[in-house]
């Protein structure tokens, strides 16, 4: 079911310098975009897909990939079509995310597998794209959620989150002969955590508690302490469950950090840096001229600022719950971020 409906007063609010560029909307004073790409489904039925991670190919962007957790099965990788380019069956993962260094001939994936309560860690080649499972690290703690990654100069960091609410730092050695990790502290909010993602410029991690907020947490402190951001049910937009959590990177730590606030089929933007506040909020609706559906209840998400082939200002990838009802045929839906900035009037910066 479309969100166009004839009887709603419907202004576009048109972005402009993107060949992959969908309109915006505002129906009734809400904000809304469309996803220009979708990927193929995850590749299981019911609840499959759930969190997205973009790498960009060093040398030709349209080589570029977008990988998902299929949490059934183990991680999906799709071209910038969407089309399926592999698939590696490794285990029951939930959560993904990249970071790239130039400093070596591989990029880190990691991954939060709860089948065996572990790190997985895989490794991109950064001329022929392959990902490859590198191998699991233990966390010793069972059913590791969420997870997120950091470029710390040449060192390699990760955040697992827990049911329970607790956060885990754990410092990674990851190379082509080396595998391990070590944890270094942990952090504890009170209740179920999932979404989180480093922002090594400004020394936070911002993470969801999906019942009560997004929070942040100055990881290089001795024993950092919980701030809260801002509160389901608040003036914002947030409610239950805050789930993915992902920042569009913008220049001397500014840029913009979306959370998705999952019962209201709608991704909440703050300020990236300090006091974060909240610039706005937006949902996606079908593309009917590209056959694409609407996004509901999304579990994960990944903001990207690099120029990618028809997007210059990046994306943002989600996943979506319902392709196109909700438990059948996940898949993840990619949106040309000039189109949230159109649609909430963010100020366009440089990127990262």
């Amino acid at each position: 079911m479309s969100f166009f409906r004839p009887a709603l007063a419907l202004s576009l609010v048109l972005t402009v310098g993107a060949c992959a560029s969908a309109p915006a909307a505002v129906i009734d004073g809400q904000k809304f975009v469309m996803a220009s790409v979708e990927t193929a489904p995850a590749g299981a039925k019911g609840d499959a897909a759930d969190d997205p991670a973009l790498w960009k190919h060093p040398a030709d962007p349209a080589q570029s990939l977008i990988l998902g957790t299929n949490k059934k099965e183990g991680l999906v990788v799709f071209g910038l079509d969407g089309a399926e380019v592999q698939r590696l069956p490794i285990g029951l993962i939930n959560n993904v995310d990249v970071r790239q260094s130039a400093d070596r001939s591989f990029d880190i994936a990691v991954a939060s597998n709860d089948q065996v309560n572990a790190i997985s860690v895989f490794l991109i080649d950064r001329v022929t794209g392959e990902v490859s499972h590198r191998g699991d690290i233990p966390t010793n703690t069972v059913e590791p959620y969420g997870i997120c990654q950091a470029r710390e100069g040449e060192s390699d960091l990760a955040g697992v989150t827990y049911k329970d609410g607790t956060l885990q730092i754990w410092s990674l050695s990851v190379g082509e002969n080396e595998l391990s990790g070590d944890l270094l502290k942990s952090v504890k909010l009170d209740t179920q955590l999932e979404g989180c993602v480093f922002d090594e410029a400004n020394g936070l991690i911002f993470v969801g508690e999906e019942d009560r907020g997004l929070w942040t947490v100055a990881y290089r402190e001795e024993a950092p302490q919980p701030v809260l951001v801002d509160t389901v049910g608040g003036a914002a937009g947030l409610v239950a469950d805050v789930e993915g959590v992902s920042i569009w990177r913008g220049g001397n730590g500014a840029g913009w950090v979306v959370a998705s606030a999952q019962a209201a089929n709608r991704f909440v933007v703050y300020d990236r840096q300090a006091p974060h506040a909240p610039r706005g909020s937006f949902s996606i609706i079908a593309n009917e001229a590209l056959d694409i559906d609407e996004v509901t209840h999304t579990d994960g998400l990944d903001a990207f600022s690099g120029a990618l082939p028809g997007f210059p200002r990046g994306v943002l990838i989600v996943q979506d719950d319902g392709n196109p009802r909700s438990g059948e045929n996940q898949n993840f839906k990619v949106v040309n971020w000039a189109d949230v900035e159109a649609a909430l009037g963010l100020p366009e910066m440089a990127a990262e």
